[in-house]
């Protein structure tokens, strides 16, 4: 089966990624090699980890074992808030070149913002470092508030490149993603299928996918695309991956981004993580 034409978005550092890419969280040991190998033969070639989700080993052996060239893949991986101190985010992120046994990361992210230690400014200056030394292509964050944002921005000049939040219909963060875009900043989605909050059950998402003949999961995630986000979902089957990618050949309507508006809820975090006060380490 060949693989489906996904469309690109460009970052501001003039580096594309594919408009839809692969969550390993949990993925690990053979089984998470097995899975990842999945994910990149049914056509994913955006991969997220982090050094959190203690699979840069399983991710990188995924990438040596593929038939896919390593320049056509986007490997990411982000960096934890309890070695945010300047030379430690540098031997972190050395670390995980050494874990995944790769050359380079096309992405690299900061975890969480942790303001009570006030030390992300650190590891963003860290991230720029490594940048320059070649071991990361871009960078970025996740998470972070348009009050972090600009303390970046204004300290260092140099402006991430994403923002991955939890964003999903029940969530859909209209403020900050209007602020990322208005920052030249591409927003990534974790969570985007709402892990474990109904919304695959949904009737109205129901009625939706009945009409265009689509799955719940596919009509969210064209919504994703339709914003202008990268969506991570992930997916074990061969069958559910495929699906998951299957996207670019329907649109959703007005009236069914207005349903779909009507699910949103300013308590519609999954975990109550709200970065103003989360702490991730």
């Amino acid at each position: 089966m060949s693989e489906p034409r996904i469309p690109t978005l460009e970052l501001n550092d003039g580096i594309a990624l594919p408009a839809i890419g692969f969550g390993t969280y949990t993925l690990k040991g053979s089984e998470g090699v097995d899975v990842i190998q999945r994910a990149i033969r049914s056509g994913y070639h955006l991969i997220d980890s982090a050094v959190n989700y203690e699979n840069e080993g399983a991710l990188g052996e995924a990438v040596r074992r593929s038939e896919v060239a390593r320049e056509q893949l986007r490997i990411t991986s982000k960096l934890p808030g309890r070695h945010y101190e300047f030379e430690a985010a540098l031997t972190t992120i050395e670390e995980s070149l050494y874990r995944s046994q790769l050359d380079y990361f096309d992405l690299y992210l900061l975890h969480w913002p942790n303001p009570s230690n006030g030390l992300y400014v650190q590891a963003w200056r860290a991230l720029v470092e490594a940048r320059k030394r070649g071991w990361v292509k871009s960078i970025g964050v996740c998470n972070f508030l348009p009050e972090h944002l600009d303390t970046l921005i204004k300290d260092s000049g140099v402006t991430p490149a994403v923002n991955q939040i939890e964003l999903h219909p029940f969530f859909p963060q209209h403020e900050q993603l209007a602020w990322n875009k208005a920052h030249g900043i591409v927003t990534q989605s974790w969570s985007p299928l709402g892990r474990a909050n109904h919304l695959l059950k949904d009737p109205s998402l129901q009625g939706i996918a009945e009409h265009l003949g689509k799955s719940i999961a596919q009509v969210i995630l064209r919504w994703h695309y339709q914003l202008g986000t990268i969506a991570l979902p992930k997916a074990s089957s061969v069958e559910r991956q495929r699906e998951n990618l299957s996207l670019f050949d329907f649109a959703l309507s007005a009236d069914d981004l207005a349903v779909i508006a009507r699910l949103a809820s300013p308590t519609g975090r999954i975990n109550d993580q709200d970065p103003a006060v989360y702490e991730e380490f």
